[in-house]
């Protein structure tokens, strides 16, 4: 992402996805607020629920984003997504493991979770997308290979 590009900019030439004709689903408002925002927001309110409601949202939601990152990594090279979608889904995993008593992460184990999806993220948006290109390869993204 270049200078003064916004992160959602509704469709603009460098929303295209790598040698496709379809638009990055992050370039969509609707996709983005039902496929990662809503999906956050169980997170978050799934952390002062009970056991077994905070476990059902926390895997329910990065199962979600799981899926909505490997969507938007086939349909159009997403970077960050080829690396976000085994993240979110092996923290969902992890979540389920975790919330039922089969993974024993310690009394801190849904913060290292938490942890560890933020972290990635950070990483593959922040760090590889900047530096490696926005798009895996024929990317119409002017920021691509910088």
């Amino acid at each position: 992402m270049g200078p003064g590009r916004p992160l959602m900019s509704g469709g603009a030439v460098g929303d295209r996805c790598a040698g496709e004709s379809k638009p990055d689903l992050l370039s969509n408002r609707w996709a983005t607020f039902g496929l990662w925002v809503v999906p956050v927001l169980l997170i978050l309110a799934g952390g002062s629920l009970p056991l077994t409601l905070h476990t059902a949202l926390w895997t329910l939601g990065f199962s979600v984003m799981a899926a909505a990152c490997a969507a938007n990594a086939r349909r159009c090279g997403r970077r960050h997504c080829f690396y976000t979608a085994p993240l979110f889904l092996i923290v969902a995993l992890g979540s389920l493991l975790f919330g039922t008593g089969l993974l024993p992460l310690g009394p801190h184990g849904w913060g290292l979770l938490v942890g560890i999806a933020a972290g990635g993220w950070l990483l593959s948006c922040c760090v590889l997308e900047p530096w490696k290109g926005r798009y895996t390869s024929g990317s119409s993204d002017p920021d691509a290979g910088r």
